[in-house]
């Protein structure tokens, strides 16, 4: 049973169970600009009917494979009739930690190495950590200045990046069988009473660089896709 609404996200809404878990009440609002799509943009700029059931389709797909292969997270179940999902209560690292995973020198990763690599070169699973911080570009974020500045342990670090690249070869496996390929993908994770790290929020289309034939494949059309 819902007690009350604790935060108001961009795309979704946080509220607190009385059995001491959360609910996540999915959105049909999609961060973007001037009515266009981005999932890179720091805003909701439009909404379109169906993406939150969308986002939550996909991520109790991604959840439930990723539970199955023993990697901890904080899903227990979802509604989809609701666009809800019920999860475990977690910290977040921090004021919030992006963990990306890469296969390929694309996006934000070739603009800062392109005159060392070429673009859509491979990439053997790197992983990086960035702050969400939109006034300071999301700044990337070593493993010793996250010890340094008292954010995770060292052993939380290493756990989060071996999640990291098992989760991401679940997806990317899951693409490649679909005739698609993973170029990168996004993730949140917190950790909980015990310190044990989970991963968090969400999997959906919006947080993963997908390519079909060379050719980049908008978030709605990749679910259509994956759900073909």
């Amino acid at each position: 049973m819902i007690t009350k609404q604790v935060y108001t996200g961009k795309t979704k809404n946080v509220f607190a169970l009385d059995n001491g878990n959360y609910l996540l009440k999915f959105k049909d609002d999609c961060t973007g600009k001037d009515g266009v799509f981005d999932p890179g943009e720091n805003s909701v700029g439009l909404k379109i009917d169906g993406v939150g059931k969308v986002n939550l389709k996909m991520s109790v797909y991604f959840f439930e494979k990723i539970n199955a292969a023993g990697i901890r997270t904080h899903y227990v179940s979802a509604d989809m009739d609701d666009v809800t999902m019920e999860v475990l209560p977690a910290k977040v690292f921090g004021h919030g930690l992006e963990v990306i995973c890469r296969y390929r020198a694309v996006g934000s990763f070739f603009r800062r190495y392109g005159e060392y690599i070429t673009e859509g070169a491979e990439l053997p699973e790197y992983v990086e950590m960035t702050f969400k911080n939109d006034e300071k570009g999301d700044p990337l974020v070593t493993k010793d200045g996250l010890v340094a500045l008292n954010i995770m342990t060292e052993q939380q670090y290493d756990d989060i990046k071996e999640m990291t690249r098992r989760v991401t070869r679940i997806v990317g496996d899951d693409m490649k069988a679909k005739g698609m390929e993973l170029y990168d993908i996004k993730f949140e994770f917190g950790y909980d009473k015990d310190g044990k790290v989970m991963l968090i929020d969400e999997i959906a289309s919006g947080n993963m660089r997908v390519y079909k034939d060379g050719k980049y494949i908008e978030p709605m059309t990749l679910s259509k896709l994956f759900f073909a």
